[in-house]
């Protein structure tokens, strides 16, 4: 791990990290040291699985999750009995809730605001239980690619880059520029238009479906049924972001509203408190929320 990170990581958790004979020694007050170092075994955890080091961007929103954890169960202690705390959302960690979801249920859900984390969570998962051998494919989608689909192959394959490049972003930052397109070659990385899933059934798969508040009721009901066996599935949105023509329902809302109760079907809802971004940006979205409300 670079220096710059380790002076990083020392700021975040008031410790002092020194390298000695290939190791990391960790000094400070006992519950921050225990913190840092379960903390870097985390990191270490993930660049193993990966085989790549970690962005700085990587580590910068690991942070920012473990500082929420930490808050929340300063303020479960200081202000709230167990039982009120366990059902209260505020105090739920959403990152880790999220994680949980999609290693215990076929379809997770992820909603609420751009700079959460749904999708960069949602494709590290995916990556994880590749490089386990959970699953044989990753197939990466989102539905606003669409407008490049009545082209040829040969414009597709470089007209929907633009459209995609979030995608492949979070992939070189996961496990590099040349990893990334190796698997992409080999067939165990696909990243394509939501349309180009219609009629395919996706056997021992990991989807992942960004821009899901673009959907019709019907593409989501089509992706939902086309499941296979031994496939996982995680769909995000940000349902204050629909761009669907006017008097077009979305099939992210209404999969929300109607998907209720059912087993290994979950959601997992965030909010602006979970915006991994600077601090700026949190509160410029804040902001445009309250003026949004005020306008209304």
């Amino acid at each position: 791990m670079r220096d710059e990170n380790l002076r990083h990581i020392e700021t975040s958790f008031n410790v002092a990290i020194a390298r000695r004979g290939g190791q990391l020694h960790l000094s400070g007050t006992t519950d921050q040291s225990g913190k840092a170092a379960l903390f870097l075994q985390s990191l270490y955890t993930l660049t193993a699985l990966t085989n790549s080091p970690l962005s700085f961007a990587t580590i910068q929103q690991h942070l920012k999750q473990e500082k929420h954890s930490s808050s929340d169960k300063q303020n479960y202690s200081a202000t709230e009995p167990a039982d009120q705390v366990a059902n209260d959302a505020r105090y739920a960690n959403h990152r880790t809730a999220y994680l949980d979801n999609i290693r215990t249920h076929d379809v997770t859900f992820g909603i609420g605001p751009a700079g959460s984390g749904k999708t960069f969570l949602a494709i590290s998962a995916a990556v994880n239980a590749l490089m386990q051998n959970e699953v044989k494919r990753i197939v990466l989608a989102r539905p606003s690619a669409e407008k490049f689909c009545c082209i040829s192959p040969y414009e597709l394959s470089w007209k929907i880059n633009p459209a995609l490049r979030r995608f492949y972003d979070t992939l070189y930052d996961l496990i590099g520029f040349e990893k990334t397109n190796s698997l992409c070659r080999e067939g165990k990385i696909e990243v394509s238009p939501l349309k180009y899933l219609r009629g395919r059934t996706f056997n021992h798969s990991f989807l992942v479906i960004d821009q899901a508040q673009n959907t019709t009721p019907q593409q989501m009901k089509t992706l939902l049924t086309r499941l296979g066996v031994g496939t996982r599935a995680v769909i995000t949105g940000d349902t204050s972001q629909v761009m669907l023509p006017e008097g077009e329902r979305s099939g992210l809302i209404e999969a929300r509203q109607i998907l209720k109760n059912i087993p290994k079907l979950a959601f997992t809802d965030f909010s602006v408190e979970d915006i991994a971004y600077p601090a700026v940006v949190s509160h410029i979205v804040k902001t445009y929320k309250k003026y949004g409300t005020t306008l209304a």
